[in-house]
């Protein structure tokens, strides 16, 4: 298991409880991974608040999210498994918030009908993280740490082991594994702003690509509406979708609830239009709909963007998002608050010198998600490498052209309990690979090439490259596209690569921050450049997706993936693929909950 996060430390329960030897990596510390920063809650049709609530309303939520490019099939799986999965991290020991009569509570969140994320307050990525670390050591675990894979190891096509290093003391390591189970998270750090932590530069999907593996739905990046944006320490730091479910207004600088103004066709008849309404919808009232903050990431994150533009942004140059308005409505509302929302009142009061029962946040889009990933089987979770699997937000499929807040970590759940189970029968139905020591040798040349480079260097060249291609994905191939400004970035990409090859570094290999950073970049420019080509072969506005030059559906491209893969002669080749006609059954639930 390639990522300690949910994905990874799911799959690998699963694995050894089938009785295999398993192997996890971890890019940083055990519990570190960026799970923990998942606070809102997992999507799960448990019924528990509402009990119109089941796996059908789930699974249409889930396509009608994703503009039905999906994989309807890992959608039915997904919403069918998810409850299962929740009451089972609730056997293994999870703390959730509880109803009045003592089962799991649930709250709304953006583009679910019903109240449908099983929750604690607003830390529930850090309690799934520490229950399936609690569970998983006493499985037999074999946990490597501060390791980094750069390849994949490969005999007569199919994966048979792994090649890395130990960050901290610079070892080069050979891992041989029957299959390999890849859950390293998303590509944020390709961006300048995101909630994404460090760990994230998209090493598993650069490593199935390199493995030949396909990679499909790169042009759908998605961008959380609600980051930190001040003071710009904390730019991009994650503010939670829950505190738009517990009550939360977006406002501009006059004070207008704007996105009153805005509802999609799609959503109108869910969609309250007015204030009165939408607070009735989070206090349980079943009558009423939903408030516009609960659209889509999506639709949302482009109307802060309008308002900005416009000029009618926030001082700072976002939006403001204020949760202590609801004192007008509930005499104990501060209370209310730091209930239901402990890490946001504490990370604003700590970071920002704001207090959220009393005055409202500055807020602005982030870098947040990547709907996009390796190409898997929905049933076993496999690439088109034999024995390579995925899981997680490295793996593609289930959210479309936009991912539901709270489905990430159902997804986590669902998709690495079945890799895990998948992983460990290839492995007992398959010889052992032989170890190739000619791909050894070159996998380490690669990963000690920065230090034999000509001319001296501190690796601060790497951290330029970085930067530069972080400014340039920002700006180029951010939340609003064109045509024009994508292929500069490409080419823009094009002269990075060069540089990036010639990155030196100096000093010992044990503890170089600046060597790391140099290894990273060659995820970094592949999978900028799947996004990039991916987003120009899109031509369309779809999801996450928006193109200024192309702002309209297309029919025809809705009824296609985008899919890219490392050509013969290692260039990228970009194709579309036809999405299999959905079972009649299921499209049948979709076009009844519309």
């Amino acid at each position: 298991m390639i990522g300690a996060g949910g994905a990874g430390l799911r799959a690998a329960i699963e694995a050894a409880s089938a009785n295999v030897s398993v192997g996890l990596l971890c890019k940083s510390l055990l519990g570190k991974a960026h799970t923990v920063m998942a606070e809102g809650g997992i999507a799960a049709a448990l019924a528990n608040v509402d009990d119109r609530d089941n796996w059908k309303v789930h699974f249409a939520d889930t396509m009608r999210g994703g503009q039905y490019v999906n994989d309807w099939r890992m959608a039915e799986l997904h919403a069918k498994e998810a409850p299962d999965r929740v009451r089972e991290l609730e056997a293994w020991g999870a703390l959730f918030d509880r109803t009045r009569d003592g089962r799991i509570l649930q709250r709304n969140f953006g583009g679910h009908r019903y109240p449908r994320l099983a929750h604690v307050g607003d830390r529930t990525g850090l309690e799934m993280i520490r229950t399936l670390q609690d569970h998983g050591i006493h499985r037999g675990i074999d946990v490597h740490m501060e390791r980094t894979v750069t390849a994949l190891l490969l005999d007569g096509g199919r994966v048979c082991g792994a090649f890395g290093y130990d960050r901290e003391k610079g070892l080069l390591h050979v891992f041989r594994a029957g299959a390999v189970v890849l859950a390293t998270g998303g590509i944020g750090k390709a961006y300048k702003i995101t909630s994404n932590s460090w760990e994230y530069t998209g090493d598993g999907h650069a490593l199935a690509y390199d493995a030949g593996a396909e990679l499909m739905d790169m042009e759908f990046v998605q961008f959380h509406p609600t980051g930190m944006i001040w003071p710009p320490s904390v730019q991009g730091i994650l503010v939670t979708e829950g505190v738009r479910g517990e009550g939360g207004v977006l406002l501009n600088k006059l004070g207008r609830r704007f996105l009153f103004d805005d509802i999609p066709e799609a959503y109108r008849s869910q969609t309250a239009d007015n204030e009165e309404e939408g607070w009735r919808y989070t206090q349980g009232d079943k009558s009423a709909r939903r408030p516009p903050e609960l659209l889509t990431r999506d639709h949302v994150a482009r109307c802060i963007v309008r308002e900005i533009r416009e000029g009618r942004g926030s001082p700072h140059g976002g939006v403001f998002l204020d949760i202590s308005w609801i004192k007008k409505r509930l005499s104990n509302a501060e209370d209310v608050i730091r209930k239901k929302l402990p890490s946001m009142y504490h990370q604003f009061l700590k970071l920002a010198d704001i207090d959220i029962t009393k005055e409202p946040m500055e807020v602005g889009p982030t870098t947040h998600y990547m709907m996009g990933g390796v190409r898997v089987d929905p049933e076993t979770q496999m690439s088109s490498v034999p024995g390579l699997f995925a899981a997680g937000e490295c793996g593609a499929g289930l959210h479309g052209a936009n991912r539901l807040g709270g489905n990430s970590l159902s997804d986590l759940l669902v998709f690495g309990q079945r890799a895990g189970a998948h992983a460990a029968r290839f492995a007992k139905e398959n010889r052992a690979g032989r170890i190739d020591e000619a791909q050894v040798e070159a996998a380490a040349r690669e990963v000690l090439a920065p230090f034999d480079q000509e001319g001296r260097g501190d690796g601060t060249g790497a951290y330029r490259i970085q930067h530069e291609l972080q400014e340039m994905m920002q700006d180029l191939v951010g939340i609003v596209r064109a045509d024009a400004e994508m292929r500069r970035a490409l080419e823009g990409i094009a002269r990075l690569r060069e540089r990036a090859a010639q990155v030196r570094v100096d000093g010992n290999r044990a503890y170089n921050p600046g060597w790391h950073t140099a290894l990273d970049l060659r995820n970094l420019l592949t999978v900028s450049e799947a996004v990039a080509r991916s987003a120009i072969e899109r031509t369309e506005s779809r999801g996450a997706h928006f193109r200024d030059d192309r702002p309209a559906k297309d029919a025809a491209l809705g009824k296609v993936n985008i899919v890219v893969r490392r050509g013969p002669d290692g260039a990228m080749q970009v194709a579309r693929r036809a999405i299999p006609p959905m079972r009649p059954d299921l499209q049948q639930i979709v076009e009844e909950m519309k």
